[in-house]
C-alpha cells in the first residue's frame, strides 16, 4: 500500500458552478505567479507547471491567458498567501492553503468554517508538524532503478520511491521539485505526470464515523465556497 495523498480531481467537476470556482482558483493563482515572477513560461517554471496543471484540468486557454495578461499589466489585487490549520472532528486535522488581499476577512470566513462545524482552528504550526511537505511526481514507468539513479546523478533530494503497478511515485524536498522534474524529463523522456505538484501528506490517516462524517463534510464544503481557499489537506482517509 502505498503513502495516501490527495490527487485532485478538480477536473471532473460535474457542474458549471463547481467548474467556475476550479477556473478562478486557478486563475488567481497564475496570476499571482506571472505577477512576482514574470509572465514567461519559459523563464517562470512555477508558472509553466501551473499551467501545465491547469490544462491537464481542463481549464479553458482563455482563463489561463487573461490571468496572464492581467499580470503584464502591473494592476490589480496584491494577493498574499495564507495558511490555517486546526483539529476536526474525531481526532481529524486540517491545513488551509490561501490567497488573500484581506487577510482579516479570510481569518475570519475561515474560522467560521471550523467553528460552525465544531472544528477548532489553531495556531501556526499546531498541525502541520503532523504532515509533510512534499513534491509529488507521478507517472507511468517500470524502471524504479533507472528513476532512482537519474534523481541521485541530479542530486535530488528524495524522500521515498514507490513503484506499484507500472506507476511511479517520487517524493522528494519541495526546493528540488523541479530539480526533480528536469531530471526525470532528461532521463524518461516526454512523461506524462498524473500528479505534478506539492502538497501535505499527513503521517497517518483516520477514518471517521457516525454524525463526524456530516460534520466534516460540512466544514470542508464551507471552506469550497471561500473564494480565498485554495486547497484544503487533511488526514480523513475517506473524505
Amino acid at each position: 500500500m502505498g503513502r495516501a495523498y490527495q490527487n485532485r480531481k478538480e477536473s471532473m467537476a460535474k457542474t458549471s458552478d463547481m467548474k467556475a470556482k476550479v477556473y478562478s482558483r486557478y486563475g488567481r493563482e497564475i496570476y499571482v505567479s506571472a505577477k512576482s515572477g514574470g509572465t514567461d513560461p519559459s523563464g517562470n517554471l512555477t508558472l509553466r507547471s501551473l499551467i501545465e496543471r491547469a490544462k491537464k484540468d481542463q481549464v479553458p486557454a482563455h482563463v489561463i491567458d487573461k490571468a496572464i495578461e492581467k499580470a503584464k499589466g502591473g494592476a490589480g489585487e496584491d494577493y498574499s498567501p495564507a495558511r490555517y490549520e486546526g483539529y476536526g472532528p474525531g481526532g481529524s486535522m486540517a491545513i488551509i492553503d490561501c490567497l488573500t488581499d484581506n487577510p482579516n476577512r479570510t481569518f475570519g470566513d475561515v474560522r467560521q468554517a471550523f467553528t460552525k462545524t465544531k472544528c477548532k482552528i489553531g495556531t501556526q504550526g499546531s498541525v502541520s508538524h503532523m504532515f509533510d511537505h512534499l513534491a509529488i511526481l507521478v507517472f507511468k514507468y517500470d524502471d524504479e532503478d533507472a528513476v532512482l539513479e537519474a534523481l541521485m546523478e541530479a542530486d535530488v533530494d528524495v524522500t521515498d520511491i514507490e513503484n506499484e503497478a507500472g506507476k511511479i511515485s517520487v517524493f522528494a524536498a519541495t526546493s528540488d521539485y523541479f530539480k526533480a522534474k528536469q531530471a526525470l524529463l532528461d532521463a524518461c523522456g516526454d512523461i506524462d505526470f498524473e500528479v505534478d505538484e506539492i502538497q501535505f501528506i499527513a503521517h497517518n490517516f483516520t477514518t471517521l464515523g457516525g454524525d463526524d462524517i456530516a460534520l466534516f463534510e460540512k466544514f470542508l464544503a464551507m471552506l469550497d465556497e471561500l473564494d480565498d481557499v485554495q486547497q484544503v489537506y487533511h488526514n480523513i482517509a475517506s473524505a
